[in-house]
């Protein structure tokens, strides 16, 4: 592929309904910023109400704002109740929020801050509303990785909360694999179904708000270092976007940064660490995610170990 991809290659997006969560500020405002002005309406659904209707202001387009507070399970249930009774349908669910490096703290249902917000949170709230996609042609669930997925590289089902000891690094990159692991595995069970897929991105290194939980020795320098080493929330959006609305993309797909390293660069597809293919690793996370958040999905069930035809794995 040698195109540059950008946000010129947007299809039209009249008529589609689009769910961005963490779109009041960074990659998700970029993400939902680009899907309204090609005329989707759109969505945001953030933790502060004041600060999404202040981010929808800058926007053009059909904008609204939901509560949604990944931390709280509560919170996911109650703002799919409150989309699910003004929608009856939703074509794109983008599952973007999330924090990074945070100091060892629990969410409002006693989980590991970041695999609760990154991973449990997002695995509810696309289960609660995956039956207003089911039925939508092209529907699709877009779920934001990162590099640092590969740090660390394991789901450590002997501690997943962290309680015996506690890396912020490693909490981190548990959480942004499991992002993978569940998209892969949630398009092994939408494949049957033939409509809605499930497509993975990450934004490379982009200089936006997650940089406040940097420890405190690497902040400074990581903040001088930024004009060089990153790139701007509007390129980072770039896979995301591509995963959501280009029309070769394939369920089961991983989009990045085409440059070295994936730091930088238009959007390609790129490759997950070996780790976030393990098929057995990926069903008991879903196991393990369905008993932690309460939620089971509807009528979409893992019954084989390899993508089928028509979906897309890339290694």
């Amino acid at each position: 592929m040698g195109e540059k991809w950008t946000t010129a290659n947007i299809p039209d997006q009249r008529g589609r309904v689009a769910v961005v969560t963490g779109a009041n500020t960074g990659l998700g405002f970029e993400t939902a910023k680009a899907l309204a002005e090609h005329g989707a309406s759109v969505v945001l659904a953030v933790r502060n109400v004041e600060k999404g209707e202040q981010a929808a202001a800058r926007m053009s387009g059909e904008v609204t704002v939901q509560a949604l507070d990944l931390t709280s399970l509560d919170s996911v249930r109650t703002a799919a109740a409150a989309l699910r009774s003004r929608h009856d349908r939703i074509d794109l669910l983008i599952n973007n929020a999330g924090v990074m490096y945070t100091p060892k703290q629990t969410t409002a249902d006693g989980l590991e801050m970041q695999f609760g917000t990154n991973h449990l949170g997002h695995f509810a709230l696309t289960g609660l509303l995956l039956d207003l996609m089911l039925p939508v042609p092209g529907s699709r669930v877009v779920t934001v990785s990162s590099t640092g997925h590969r740090i660390r590289a394991a789901i450590h089902f002997d501690d997943l909360q962290w309680e015996r000891s506690y890396s912020r690094a490693a909490a981190y990159g548990q959480s942004k694999l499991a992002n993978l692991m569940f998209t892969y595995e949630l398009q092994r069970r939408l494949a049957a179904h033939g409509t809605t897929v499930a497509v993975a991105a990450h934004p490379g290194v982009s200089n936006t708000d997650l940089i406040r939980n940097t420890p405190a020795a690497l902040r400074l320098p990581v903040t001088w270092l930024a004009p060089l080493i990153t790139q701007t929330p509007a390129m980072g959006a770039l896979p995301t976007l591509r995963a959501a609305t280009d029309p070769g993309a394939l369920g089961g797909q991983y989009y990045g940064p085409g440059g070295r390293n994936e730091v930088k660069g238009h959007p390609r597809l790129v490759t997950s660490s070996p780790e976030s293919y393990e098929v057995a690793v990926q069903q008991r996370l879903w196991a393990v995610s369905e008993d932690l958040t309460g939620v089971k999905f509807p009528a979409v069930q893992s019954q084989q170990n390899s993508f089928p035809s028509g979906s897309a794995i890339t290694m």
